[in-house]
């Protein structure tokens, strides 16, 4: 039974598939502010992603970041966006974490790309209230500054030129994946056949 007013970490994404960078972002921002842990939320149906390429099967994505943080202390694939169903909102899963633990401290991760469309997110002023933005910044490429009115967080992790973009190109082609993401996601690929003719 985990003590309530956790420092929780959530890490949202579509992790299609997960890689390093997301597993090193994760556990820097967890040491940099003695977070209790980190939760890997898997995007159910990703809405600014959908219609722009193909898209891996939630479960598919959930297997893999399960076996991704299996062992890795402080990480947890989360799958309350997947449970909920329907288009994956933020406000929503933080509203739903808040509810759950109204005492815990709500830190939610981010890299400078993702942060530069929070605008553009469902009921985005709603958000500031649910939790403290925490910016994952690459040495040489500051994050931009975010809306007026967000708590934030500034953690600086290694430059990794690693990608999901560049994983299923490289599984389509039929080149290694190994070191890019860990051995058990590999064979997860490989076993599902994930990526095959497409990148």
């Amino acid at each position: 039974m985990r003590v309530r007013a956790e420092r929780l970490g959530i890490f949202g994404g579509t992790f299609d598939p997960p890689h390093v960078g997301h597993l090193v972002a994760a556990l820097e921002v967890r040491h940099a502010l003695a977070l209790d842990r980190v939760l890997l939320m898997v995007a159910n149906e990703p809405w600014q992603k959908v219609g722009t390429r193909s898209i891996s099967p939630a479960d598919c994505r959930l297997g893999m970041v399960e076996a991704a943080v299996e062992g890795v202390e402080g990480l947890e694939a989360g799958a309350l966006e997947i449970e909920r169903g329907g288009p994956s909102y933020t406000v929503d899963t933080l509203q739903t974490l808040a509810t759950d633990d109204p005492d815990g401290e709500r830190f939610l991760i981010l890299g400078a790309d993702a942060a530069a469309g929070l605008e553009t997110w469902e009921r985005a002023e709603a958000v500031p209230d649910l939790a403290t933005l925490v910016l994952v910044d690459r040495p040489g490429l500051p994050a931009p500054p975010p809306p007026p009115g967000w708590k934030l967080e500034r953690v600086e992790m290694p430059r990794l030129d690693v990608s999901s973009t560049d994983l299923r190109q490289r599984a389509a082609d039929g080149r290694p994946l190994a070191f890019l993401t860990p051995p058990a996601v590999v064979s997860f690929i490989e076993q599902r056949r994930l990526y095959r003719g497409r990148p």
